[in-house]
């Protein structure tokens, strides 16, 4: 069931022309409905931990897997593979997310900016200056730049609409149960490392593209590869420090430093050579590298699907 070239066009043209519209049913939302309630029966069964979270895991995934081929299935040709290839994407969405971010700072509006903040990530924001939130939002960019635009996309390469929706499932798993505290170290473990396998290719092809993208933006791209080369795998994920390092050295900005979980602080390594904190013009460029990026791995879809 693999996706076709006009699929895939009018999938990506969808995403970029209205991106997640809240008044539009998403099944990612349906999904993490669906997971947290087999989490509180698996939960209630007082099985062990770690056994009712490979349960969990490879229950949800599977779900996911089969509901996307019964649609492939039953439903006409190609509008329900553009429907997966359009849901499943978040460039738009993204790109929004963060932009009302910045929006917020533009207004001199910092504690609207912390708020925005805090729809996106996971540490705290509520004392966040500007750098701060700058470093934060363009992390994230980064990041998601892996996650929700090009592993997607070269899974639907790989397999259709149906890798590519078992893909989105063990990410959204990893964001709602890998966490590595007492409510999730053992319940999460198998979504947390399903995800790290999962990534493993997405994130370093993620930093590749970056680069690309860097020479022909004419950003750094010389420090963008020696980044990469030297600080991503100093990051405590072994995936997200890549393309966090290839846009931390193609923008000459640092990234990495202190976060705070809930009041826990922890600290991850810097990744760049030392620059200067993020401004607005190092986020203005990072919008242009997700959006090349994405439209490179967009042609490498092509390429394979032609």
């Amino acid at each position: 069931m693999r996706a076709t070239l006009p699929e895939l066009l009018c999938g990506v043209a969808l995403d970029l022309a209205v991106g997640d519209p809240p008044w539009l049913p998403h099944p990612v939302r349906a999904f993490g409905w669906l997971a947290t309630r087999l989490e509180r029966f698996l939960r209630a069964l007082r099985l062990p931990a770690m056994v009712a979270g490979v349960f969990f895991c490879f229950t949800m995934v599977a779900i996911a897997a089969i509901g996307v081929a019964a649609t492939l299935k039953y439903l006409p040709r190609p509008w329900i593979s553009v429907y997966w290839i359009f849901t499943l994407l978040a460039i738009r969405d993204l790109d929004f997310e963060a932009a009302r971010v910045v929006q917020e700072l533009r207004r001199h509006d910092l504690p609207g900016a912390r708020r925005m903040l805090a729809r996106i990530v996971g540490r705290d924001t509520g004392d966040l200056d500007e750098p701060e939130v700058l470093r934060a939002t363009i992390e994230t960019v980064a990041e998601n730049l892996s996650d929700a635009v090009v592993a997607p996309l070269l899974y639907l390469a790989i397999g259709g609409p149906v890798a590519m929706a078992a893909y989105k499932a063990v990410n959204t798993l990893d964001s709602m149960v890998g966490y590595r505290n007492e409510q999730y170290r053992e319940f999460g473990w198998a979504s947390a490392r399903l995800d790290d396998v999962a990534n493993f290719a997405p994130a370093r092809l993620t930093a590749v593209l970056v680069w690309l993208c860097a020479g022909i933006l004419r950003y750094d791209l010389r420090r963008s590869v020696a980044v990469t080369l030297r600080d991503a795998r100093r990051q405590p994920s072994p995936n997200s420090g890549y393309p966090e390092a290839a846009v931390a050295g193609a923008l000459g900005v640092r990234l990495g430093g202190l976060n705070y979980y809930r009041g826990v602080p922890s600290h991850k390594p810097y990744l760049g050579d030392g620059c200067p904190a993020p401004d607005l013009a190092a986020y203005a460029k990072a919008r242009l590298l997700l959006y090349g990026s994405s439209l490179l791995m967009v042609a490498l879809d092509a390429g394979v699907m032609r």
